[in-house]
């Protein structure tokens, strides 16, 4: 019989009031070893709580904390196997890269030839061996992150958090870094906790994602399930764009649902066991956009309220009088040539596949903000 290994991280029931504030309700969750987890959101929905929690630099209200089966909520940071990298990097200014990366092994009192051995190992990981000598205000930005990675992974912890390093980087810069980062989580596979309230960021780089809003954990998943299979509208509309429809679902087990006027749209009813109103979510790249004349048999028509070109994108926006915003459709590739005479004012023809369309729970106005 086998023992099963324990994951990462592990939470159960943990919760963190600031007096009369809720910061984080009773969660729990297990992050695998060697994930590149993201959590996820907006500002004030618990997720740099939540990292500050596993990190030790603040104690839950309730809950337990385990870090590779060892329970730490009562350790202080340094003695849990745990590494941080803030978005400020947090370098010491006066000290070389060489000796801020190896600053965490002088403390810990590495000999000599062992530290500038895994000091070297650091440097390469992060492409900065060159470096070594110079100060941090002689690096770009995006080196002074890099340093602040290797300072962190040289200690060699089971888990790095990083509470959204790439936020002060341009965009250019981010993205690049991005690729830079899961290539570093590739190399070194240790677990990788990254928190971030950019949606495009998350999809990016990590394996699994937590989106959290309110304090709440309300829906995890790999980037692909929380984009095409989101399980509620807050996901829904937090990740990514969406065309919104109110609908009657009494029939969603059969794949059809009725506008309120009583049109049938199709979708895909996934095991649909929510109540009769609910909400349909067509994602933009997902609805096509014709001439009315080619396509008998569309599922609505309107008028092209506005055509936008974007560089690898067309979007086209279509009012109708099914839905009270207009429903927005991205033409990409070969689809752009369709568009091309489609300008404002024009009637269209727009439709989409029955499993393009995802049927979601109605949701309070508190959930929904």
């Amino acid at each position: 019989m086998t023992t099963q290994q324990p994951g990462a991280i592990t939470l159960r029931l943990v919760s963190k009031r600031y007096g009369s504030h809720l910061a984080l309700e009773a969660i729990d969750l297990e992050i695998g070893e060697g994930e590149f987890f993201c959590l996820l959101g907006p500002s004030g929905c618990g997720k740099t709580t939540t990292l500050n929690l596993i990190g030790g630099f603040v104690a839950p209200t309730t809950g337990e904390i385990y870090i590779r089966g060892q329970r730490v909520e009562r350790l202080p940071p340094h003695r849990r196997s745990v590494n941080t990298v803030f978005q400020s990097y947090a370098l010491f200014p006066h000290m070389t890269v060489r000796a801020n990366v190896g600053f965490g092994l002088k403390m810990a009192r590495v000999n000599t030839s062992e530290s500038e051995e895994r000091i070297a190992e650091a440097l390469a990981l992060v492409g900065l061996e060159t470096l070594g000598d110079r100060l941090p205000a002689q690096l770009s930005g995006g080196q002074q992150q890099r340093v602040a990675v290797a300072r962190a992974l040289v200690n060699r912890p089971a888990v790095l958090l990083l509470d959204e390093p790439l936020g002060a980087l341009d965009l250019k810069l981010r993205k690049r870094l991005q690729l830079e980062l899961s290539q570093i989580h590739r190399d070194v596979g240790t677990t990788f906790v990254y928190v971030t309230h950019d949606q495009e960021e998350a999809m990016s780089v990590s394996s699994r994602i937590a989106v959290m809003s309110e304090g709440r954990i309300r829906q995890i998943g790999t980037p692909s399930e929380i984009y095409f299979k989101p399980n509620s509208r807050f996901v829904a509309d937090f990740i990514g764009e969406s065309n919104f429809l109110d609908v009657d679902a009494k029939d969603a087990s059969r794949g059809t649902v009725y506008l309120p006027d009583g049109r049938a749209l199709p979708a895909l009813a996934n095991g649909w066991v929510g109540g009769r109103q609910a909400t349909l979510m067509v994602r933009p790249e997902s609805v096509h956009v014709g001439d009315p004349a080619d396509v008998p048999e569309a599922l609505l028509r309107g008028r092209i309220v506005q055509t936008s070109f974007l560089g690898s994108q067309t979007r086209v926006a279509v009012s109708t009088d099914a839905v009270d915003a207009p429903i927005t459709a991205a033409q990409f590739g070969r689809d752009r040539a369709l568009t091309r005479d489609l300008n404002p004012d024009r009637e269209v023809a727009i439709w989409w596949s029955r499993e393009d369309a995802v049927l979601l729970p109605e949701e309070s106005t508190e959930e929904a903000e």
